[in-house]
C-alpha cells in the first residue's frame, strides 16, 4: 500500500460522507480524521487476506474491488464487488477479531482508513453512534441471509438472472466476466455459460461484445422466480 498525503478538511469531508459518520458533529468528525488516512493500492493487490488482523473500518473512496472467499480447493467465491462509497471490514474493525475474507483491488484502489481503537471509543462514549453500527449490521445480516437463501432455493439460471438484475441496475458496477459471475454465484465458468445461453433461447437477454442486455422484462422476471 502507497500512503497518501491528504488534509485534515479531505478526511473530514470522507469521513462525513460516510453512512456510519453522516450525522456526528463537526467535532466528533473532526477527532475521527485525525485517526483516518488515506491509501493507494494497485490492480491485483489484496488488501487483506482472511486471518489477517484487522486495521480499521475501510472506506472505498475511488476505484472498484472484490471481497472473496477461497475453497480449500483454491477456488473463489465472490462475496461483494465493491464500489466508490462501499464501506467494508466492518466485521473485524468492531468485534476484534480477524478478517474472515480477502479483499483484492480490481483496478487502482484508493482507500481510507479508520483505526478500529477509535471505532471502540466512539462506541463506548456515544450510544447514538453505536445504535447507528447496529442498524448497518443488521442491514448486511439480512443481505447475507438473503445470498444464502437464494443458494439453497434457486437453480443457477435463476440466481444468475437475480444477479443480472442487480448488476444492470447499479450503472457504476464495472462489466463482469463470466468466471466474476461465476465466483459469485458459487459455480464455475462454463454453468454460467450455460445459464447465459439459456437465457438468451429464451428472450430474455442479449448477449453482445460479452454485455448482457434484458430484452424481455416479463420472461426475464419469470426466471427471476424460483421453481
Amino acid at each position: 500500500m502507497k500512503s497518501v498525503e491528504t488534509t485534515l478538511q479531505q478526511r473530514m469531508d470522507a469521513v462525513r460522507g460516510n453512512q456510519y459518520f453522516d450525522d456526528l458533529s463537526e467535532s466528533m468528525l473532526k477527532e475521527i480524521a485525525e485517526h483516518t488516512r488515506l491509501g493507494e493500492f494497485q490492480r491485483g493487490d489484496v488488501l487483506f487476506w482472511e486471518g489477517d488482523d484487522c486495521e480499521g473500518l475501510f472506506i472505498l473512496e475511488q476505484g472498484s474491488a472484490k471481497i472473496f472467499r477461497l475453497s480449500p480447493q483454491g477456488r473463489q467465491y465472490i462475496v461483494r464487488i465493491l464500489q466508490e462509497g462501499d464501506t467494508f471490514a466492518e466485521v473485524p474493525a468492531f468485534d476484534e477479531g480477524t478478517s474472515p475474507v480477502n479483499v483484492e483491488a480490481l483496478e487502482t484502489c484508493r482507500v481510507w482508513v479508520i483505526d478500529k481503537n477509535k471505532l471502540h471509543e466512539l462506541v463506548m462514549k456515544h450510544p447514538t453512534f453505536a445504535q447507528k453500527a447496529l442498524v448497518n449490521f443488521g442491514k448486511m445480516l439480512r443481505g447475507m441471509v438473503r445470498m444464502v437463501s437464494e443458494m439453497a432455493f434457486y437453480q443457477v439460471t435463476h440466481r444468475l438472472a437475480r444477479l443480472i438484475s442487480e448488476i444492470s441496475m447499479d450503472k457504476s458496477a464495472p462489466h463482469w466476466t463470466q468466471e466474476q459471475l461465476a465466483a459469485r454465484l458459487g459455480t464455475v465458468r462454463e454453468v454460467v455459460a450455460r445459464s447465459l445461453k439459456e437465457l438468451e433461447r429464451s428472450g430474455a437477454i442479449k448477449v453482445e461484445d460479452r454485455r448482457i442486455q434484458i430484452v424481455d422484462k416479463e420472461i426475464f422476471e419469470q426466471w427471476m422466480q424460483p421453481n
